[in-house]
């Protein structure tokens, strides 16, 4: 199920893995690929209020299809391990940026389900399967370059899955806080976002993530409230109380559907509205 999550909508989204350049040189992204049709079919499917169609499932759930979309992956992350090549084009053409969206999957399919919540001056700079790691590691290039007036993070079920390997908590609030550190320094206000509710990853069926969701959340409330950024709260807005993803708002109990996104999208425009209220947090590096 990993490549259900991961695999194909990036192809979808992304492009398959082409021809790159060798070495340090001007321009190292090679030419994007064209969009797998398939991986497009199951990103529409993954939002949509509708079950999965079983033709498309049994597709996309092909071992030969998944061995393909494994090696394009592996090949893409050696090549570019925190996906710094995906929106370069698009970057370089943004202008008068608003806000920046930075996320996983979560924020990914969050312009398929509701493409009308974002504009030139909104943009979404999600990467399925994208650790908080490796959206520090691209946060200038896909945050800070565009000059945003605010930043929206949204970052943690990769980390709690273990997406590249076993990690600590304190590494998660390291990236959160070291992105939190660069917004600060180039002027850009924060709103931190809620990892939304789970009580399992179909892509790592041995965890149980909801209590450990539940214990990162209740620290990333804290972490906003002592900066002075804004935070929002998905998580108690589509959790139950054993904090699972309500059935209604998710086919695979990760990922929001349109009718998740359509309870998410008036609590990240608030916080948008407070953290352009609040301004951004006068202090330099290192403030904890």
């Amino acid at each position: 199920m990993r490549l259900l999550l991961a695999g194909a909508i990036a192809l979808a989204l992304g492009g398959g893995a082409a021809a790159a350049p060798i070495g340090m040189v001007a321009d190292p992204c090679p030419p994007p690929a064209a969009p797998d049709p398939l991986g497009k079919d199951l990103s529409e499917a993954m939002v949509a209020d509708a079950p999965f169609p079983p033709a498309l499932l049994a597709k996309v759930m092909d071992p030969a299809r998944g061995a393909a979309n494994e090696k394009a992956k592996a090949e893409q992350a050696a090549r570019d391990w925190a996906d710094l090549c995906r929106y370069r084009a698009e970057n370089a053409a943004a202008r008068n940026v608003e806000a920046v969206f930075m996320g996983d999957s979560i924020t990914e399919l969050w312009m398929v389900a509701d493409p009308g919540f974002f504009s030139a001056a909104r943009l979404d700079r999600g990467i399925s399967g994208q650790t908080s790691g490796q959206m520090l590691l691209r946060f200038s290039a896909d945050v800070v370059a565009l000059k945003p007036k605010v930043v929206h993070i949204l970052a943690g079920t990769n980390d709690v899955a273990g997406n590249l390997g076993p990690n600590r908590p304190e590494d998660f609030k390291n990236n959160i806080r070291a992105m939190a550190d660069i917004s600060d320094a180039n002027g850009i206000a924060v709103a931190i976002g809620a990892i939304p509710p789970a009580d399992r990853f179909l892509w790592r069926a041995q965890l149980k993530p909801a209590a450990q969701i539940g214990e990162l959340n209740a620290w990333l409330k804290a972490f906003a409230a002592e900066r002075g950024y804004a935070f929002a709260d998905y998580h108690s807005a589509m959790a139950t109380e054993a904090g699972a993803m309500r059935p209604a708002f998710s086919k695979d109990f990760v990922h929001p559907n349109r009718a998740g996104y359509a309870v998410m999208a008036p609590i990240a425009q608030a916080a948008l509205d407070e953290a352009r209220r609040r301004g951004p947090r006068k202090t330099g590096l290192g403030g904890r």
